[in-house]
């Protein structure tokens, strides 16, 4: 009687554990097994838990995809403030080892699920002070899980129409929720919660792919072929750019290097935020016809703007309080108030996405500027602020993605043909509404800074191409700039005791944004470049439109298919030389050294090279056919 019973007890207890014995034998299965069937629940605004009698989840999977929704089935509105599509007890180690993206770019997350990193400039929680669930570390749009095994697990939603999606965790838990802003659900209305993937592979650009091609479905990427090429005024002269230092640069890119088409007036030519088409005392001539004269040269007028934000001494805030973002008094919403007020000309105030008067003048604006002025090119700045967390907008029933999305749309409708190039965006919310995506925060010539934001653009890679053009921000190949003078966000500072970068960090950073495939800007007073720096910048025209593809987040070896060739990208961000390995497919490959044009050599299967300290090779790869 005792055997029989150890063995009904042994038998129940099998069953209870077959979702976690299915994840300790075969990881992503059992894990993915279990998030499906774990549970979901509705949060009021009060706190509390709907009834599942008033309210209806529904979870409809087809394949990798699942389509959620929830329904008002009570005769009474109802506010939410969320809802958890998935909770559970995940049943991996803390040391899982993680990469999610934050709800804006310059923010993103590394380490493990009991150890994240934050390893982006500013993080969503510390610098934005966007709440995160139940305090837990939050990541947005997206999070991969590197397992035990070689598998990866990916999840994420392929849309961002209306809520935005929050993978919050900790050591044991995982908590997958849709941010519902406390917006009223009326009795028999269902609200779309935007399409989820959860799939699992052992190759993470392949996991990558899948994704992209999903989202694609519901935000067709915005085409602008070929991948912008230029010069930027910030890095040389910050601020206090002027007429004269635009010119200068202008002529000498029209004489000397023409691909650099798309000459782009930076920040400072404004007198305050959100009066952009008046000129700042600084600037020193019309921009209006500046950009005209650089359309005269034969090169492309650009442009920074950042649409949703104005100063207070604007004149578009002095006359227009009623267009912005308002508190829970009803006065115009201070971002300073509830997160990080802005870097310059602050405190920030937001215009308002769903205001139609908003809608309308961002329309005009971008018309007039495409029109009238010229412009091809527009860099958006600042644009988290147009989906800021905690104001009250226009249309009380509009998330905070739909106030941002709609005055985006507006934005497009009277740029007409022009590039648009986010900045300081809402990643996941931008998802169709930009032809380039920056994807790092701001570069600084300081090794320290071409290593951490070389890290941050080599993250995104997997977006370039498949979302949008990669913007890894400007190639700076000269030893001075406004950064000897300058903090990052234009304050002055003193340029004593500055170290100098070695030729192998300038080369790495170089390698960083050609490994990116995306953009390509320079960031230096042009008519002050040495000759063998001005070759560094040759060797990169133009790219390649194709990011390096890695088999993970090292980033030691990356590999870019081309059409008559292959090309290898090997980084050491390391204080000493390392090995490095490069795995060639079957026959002969003649290498060649990017940097110098050198042949390296015919190799068969590796190719092992010794690599300094803070540097990085391009090896041109090309197989010798017999």
């Amino acid at each position: 009687m005792l055997k029989r019973k150890k063995i009904l007890i042994l038998l129940l207890t099998l069953v209870v554990m077959q979702p976690f014995i299915s994840c300790s034998q075969n990881k992503e299965s059992g894990f993915l097994s279990v998030l499906k069937n774990a549970p979901a629940k509705v949060i009021l605004a009060d706190g509390s838990e709907a009834s599942k009698t008033a309210i209806s989840i529904q979870r409809k999977w087809k394949g990798d995809l699942c389509q959620l929704s929830v329904k008002n089935t009570s005769s009474s509105p109802v506010m939410i403030r969320e809802v958890i599509v998935f909770d559970f007890q995940h049943q991996l180690p803390g040391t899982t080892p993680i990469y999610g993206e934050s709800f804006q770019k310059l923010g993103q997350i590394g380490g493990t699920l009991a150890k994240p990193e934050d390893w982006g400039t500013y993080s969503d929680r510390s610098h934005y002070k966007i709440p995160e669930p139940e305090s837990m570390r939050t990541a947005y749009g997206m999070l991969t899980l590197e397992l035990q095994n070689s598998q990866r697990v990916l999840l994420g939603t392929t849309s961002c129409e209306k809520f935005i999606s929050r993978f919050s965790f900790d050591a044991k838990r995982l908590r997958i929720s849709m941010d519902c802003e406390n917006l009223s659900l009326q009795p028999g209305e269902s609200w779309n919660l935007e399409e989820f993937i959860a799939t699992s592979g052992n190759d993470r650009e392949k996991l990558y792919d899948r994704l992209t091609n999903a989202i694609a479905k519901h935000h067709p990427r915005l085409k602008h072929d070929p991948v912008p090429m230029g010069w930027c005024s910030w890095y040389c002269f910050g601020p206090q750019v002027t007429a004269k230092n635009v010119a200068d640069n202008t002529n000498w890119i029209a004489a000397n290097l023409p691909e650099l088409k798309y000459i782009q007036i930076d920040d400072g030519y404004q007198p305050w935020m959100g009066d952009w088409l008046e000129k700042g005392k600084a600037f020193g001539g019309d921009v209006g016809q500046v950009l005209k004269d650089i359309k005269a040269k034969g090169l492309e007028p650009a442009i920074w703007v950042a649409p949703f934000v104005a100063s207070p001494q604007s004149e578009l805030f002095k006359n227009h309080k009623d267009w912005f973002v308002k508190d829970e008094k009803g006065a115009p919403l201070r971002s300073d108030k509830i997160g990080f007020g802005g870097w310059r000309l602050g405190p920030w105030y937001v215009l308002d996405g769903t205001h139609p008067e908003v809608q309308a003048y961002y329309t005009n604006l971008f018309k007039t500027m495409r029109e009238q002025w010229g412009v091809t090119y527009f860099k958006l700045d600042a644009n988290y602020w147009g989906a800021i967390h905690g104001g009250v907008h226009y249309d009380k029933k509009a998330t905070r993605i739909e106030a941002y999305r709609r005055g985006m749309q507006a934005i497009l409708k009277g740029s007409g043909d022009a590039f648009i190039l986010g900045c300081n965006h809402p990643i996941w919310a931008s998802l169709g509404l930009i032809h380039g995506s920056r994807s790092s925060m701001d570069t600084w010539r300081k090794w320290d800074s071409f290593r951490d934001i070389g890290r941050e653009n080599l993250l995104r890679g997997w977006q370039n191409g498949r979302l949008w053009w990669n913007d890894p921000d400007c190639i700076l190949l000269t030893d001075a700039g406004a950064d000897e003078v300058m903090d990052q966000g234009g304050n002055a500072v003193s340029a004593q005791n500055k170290s100098r970068l070695t030729e192998n960090e300038f080369l790495y950073h170089a390698a960083t944004v050609y490994a990116s495939g995306g953009m390509l800007l320079s960031g230096d007073d042009l008519t002050k470049i040495k000759p063998a720096r001005l070759d560094i910048l040759k060797k990169l025209i133009p790219p390649t439109g194709v990011a390096a593809r890695f088999e993970n987040e090292k980033f030691e070896v990356g590999f870019i298919a081309l059409k008559d060739h292959n090309e290898y990208v090997v980084f050491n961000a390391e204080n000493a030389p390392v090995k490095r390995r490069i795995a060639l497919s079957k026959g002969r490959h003649q290498l060649k050294d990017k940097w110098t044009g050198k042949v390296l050599g015919v190799f068969e299967k590796e190719y092992v090279m010794d690599l300094p300290a803070h540097s990085a090779l391009i090896v041109e790869d090309r197989l010798i056919k017999n």
